[in-house]
């Protein structure tokens, strides 16, 4: 196949719309089931490259789930405790495959920013991934193969039009890429630097001690941002990008971003918010946004009226300030990426606040001894790699 006609662009008024080589060569893309949309492509194909990207790094199945051309979660095949596959519900579901896994994990990460969200994975979608997917709301999934009942199970969403794709994973686009803004074309070399512990030697604080695990979480910030809208910012614990900060003007507006979202997963397992009694038949996504409201500032407000009771059976306690910040101060050993240098100190600050200890950044700023010297303070590891990573 060498185009592909779609029902429109970025909206319904651009038309026509298809998606083609420029060198006339075959798509490495077949569409199993359903019809993608514009920005569904640009979501599977960055999305396909950061899972690649992380599976080379790692060793390990990676999937992203992706939102408007960024990620909104990205992890590698890590078991789950009991606390994360109840908190990203999927504790009913057995036995639970890596590459499922690392689904549940970039799912679960940001779940009201992953709603509807376009799916990559690294590896062949087994059945217990397709499973996950089978009851969230979501556009579609590329992979590079699917096991024929796992197909079978995607086949059948959204009344049978949930896109799926197949890509070819030996697929190498040419080493010059184009991109047409207002009818003028821009070229550049294709962003191909490869992403491995090597990238992470130049060690600047007075603490040097960077352990595997660390290791392999740095790498996996670098290669989310190198898919993220910058400027960008990205929490990593445990294997998966817990917070992400995308297309900010502000690189501190970015870190403030990304840090609430990683207070938010933190918070997601606190005795507290575990132990809410949800009411009977409430869904995911309701629970989702039920939680949100319950961690957030406004939720005292909330408790003051009957709103409460579309969500839970008894009604919650307050979560005070005071409470949240007792827990996340138990946060520790995040790890945190940035696509550019830090200007100022004041995102060093911010990360500190959810349990930062580890950050990788370009470095080159006028600024870089005061930003040494704030990690420093935390005692944090920074590594300064000389590596920037923007994406637009």
């Amino acid at each position: 196949m060498n185009e592909l006609e779609l029902k429109y662009g970025c909206n319904p008024n651009q038309k026509p719309a298809k998606v083609y080589r420029a060198d006339g060569g075959e798509l490495p893309i077949t569409v199993l089931n359903g019809r993608p949309g514009y920005i569904n492509l640009l979501d599977a194909l960055n999305g396909w490259q950061l899972v690649r990207e992380l599976k080379a790094a790692t060793g390990l199945p990676a999937a992203t789930s992706f939102k408007h051309v960024s990620p909104a979660g990205a992890a590698i095949g890590r078991p789950l405790s009991d606390t994360l596959k109840k908190i990203y519900f999927v504790d009913d579901l057995g036995e639970l495959s890596p590459l499922a896994c690392a689904y549940a994990r970039a799912r679960g990460a940001d779940r009201m920013s992953s709603f509807g969200d376009f799916v990559a994975l690294s590896d062949k979608c087994d059945v217990s991934t397709a499973k996950i997917l089978k009851r969230e709301v979501s556009d579609g999934i590329i992979a590079p193969d699917y096991e024929p009942e796992a197909l079978e199970i995607l086949a059948a969403k959204k009344k049978g039009n949930y896109a799926v794709i197949r890509i070819d994973s030996d697929y190498t686009p040419a080493p010059i890429e184009h991109k047409e803004v207002f009818g003028i074309t821009f070229e550049q070399g294709r962003n191909n630097i490869e992403l491995d512990e090597t990238v992470l030697d130049n060690i600047v604080t007075k603490n040097k001690e960077l352990p595997e695990q660390a290791k392999h979480d740095l790498l996996i910030s670098l290669i989310t941002l190198k898919y993220t809208q910058s400027n960008s910012v990205c929490y990593v614990s445990d294997g998966q990008a817990i917070g992400i900060g995308a297309g900010q003007q502000s690189r501190v507006h970015c870190a403030r971003l990304a840090g609430q979202k990683a207070d938010n997963w933190f918070l997601r397992q606190s005795p507290k918010v575990m132990s809410l009694d949800f009411a009977e038949g409430i869904g995911r996504a309701d629970r989702d946004n039920a939680i949100d409201n319950y961690i957030g500032e406004t939720y005292m407000d909330v408790l003051g009226n009957d709103v409460w009771r579309k969500y839970f059976r008894t009604r919650p306690d307050v979560y005070t300030a005071e409470e949240k910040r007792q827990w996340l101060d138990t946060m520790s050993g995040v790890s945190l990426g940035s696509d550019a240098f830090f200007p100022f100190r004041d995102s060093i600050d911010r990360g500190a606040k959810s349990g930062v200890s580890y950050i990788v950044q370009p470095g080159g700023s006028v600024r870089d001894d005061l930003v040494i010297e704030a990690c420093d303070e935390y005692n944090m590891v920074m590594v300064c790699n000389g590596i920037r990573l923007f994406h637009h």
